[in-house]
């Protein structure tokens, strides 16, 4: 109800500021991811993953809980969605936020579930990818090629590979594709913008697929470093936001690729 004066509502007010609502949850979001991630200790983390011990049975002895099992595959789920939150939300700010300062929907209302849906529509790709990396995470496991302590690659040769494999994918033209509508958030919503929550859910989607284009071969590449090491989760974070936030002209693809290239000679010698 508006005040007696017929001045606008505090409520009013506060959802007029669409973008500064819209940047604070991006904000509150990626704080409770990193806080998550930062605050589990290793052994804690591990259970969350399924590589560690589950509950006593009666008998008082532990039982270490089946990777292929549907309980691995809840808690690797979560573990895996919380850390996509955590490193991919950061690079798809921009985006989200320049979509919410220009969206001209008649109610404020209306704009503040467009941001939302733009918001979780992207999300919703990583969150799918999640579903997949934990599947193959629980196949590793199970078939013994990844360690259950750190859950990375324990032959030099898998690790060498995958490494090898991330390094050729940023130098083809999917990849430069992909790239090129992840660095540049105005040219890509004048392209993609669509009216309505619908178009605000494409358009979240689209950049979610591009952005998942772009990147799925470095999340991947946790695998190496071993995913619950949080100094190579954090490098890959930086790396996937230097790429999107930099000048193409800079070509952080090509360097990326030089960079896994000696990497996996390094790691296939020593």
């Amino acid at each position: 109800m508006p005040p007696p004066d017929g001045g606008p509502s505090v409520v009013h007010q506060l959802l007029s500021r669409n973008s500064l609502i819209v940047g604070a949850a991006l904000l509150l979001l990626v704080m409770m991811a990193w806080i998550w991630l930062l605050s589990m200790p290793d052994a804690s983390m591990a259970d969350m993953a399924g590589t560690g011990m589950a509950d006593m049975p009666m008998g008082g002895m532990p039982m270490a809980i089946q990777p292929l099992s549907p309980s691995y595959f809840l808690a690797a789920f979560a573990m895996w969605s919380i850390m996509m939150v955590a490193m991919m939300l950061p690079s798809a700010a921009p985006m989200i936020l320049l979509h919410a300062r220009i969206d001209r929907a008649t109610s404020h209302y209306a704009r503040l579930l467009h941001s939302l849906m733009v918001m979780g529509s992207y999300l919703l790709i990583w969150i799918s990818f999640s579903a997949i990396a934990v599947g193959a995470q629980a196949l590793l496991l199970h078939g013994g090629y990844l360690s259950a302590e750190t859950l990375s690659l324990g032959g030099r040769v898998g690790a060498a590979g995958l490494l090898l494999v991330a390094a050729l994918y940023e130098l083809t033209p999917a990849k430069h594709r992909c790239l090129e509508n992840c660095q540049s958030p105005l040219i890509f919503i004048h392209r993609y913008w669509r009216p309505g929550a619908r178009g605000a859910f494409q358009i979240g989607m689209r950049h979610g697929l591009y952005c998942l284009g772009c990147c799925w071969a470095l999340m991947l590449l946790l695998f190496v470093g071993g995913v619950m090491n949080l100094a190579w989760i954090a490098f890959f974070t930086c790396l996937v936001a230097a790429q999107k936030m930099a000048p193409p002209r800079w070509r952080l693809d090509r360097w990326t690729a030089a960079f896994l290239f000696v990497a996996a000679l390094f790691v296939a010698l020593r």
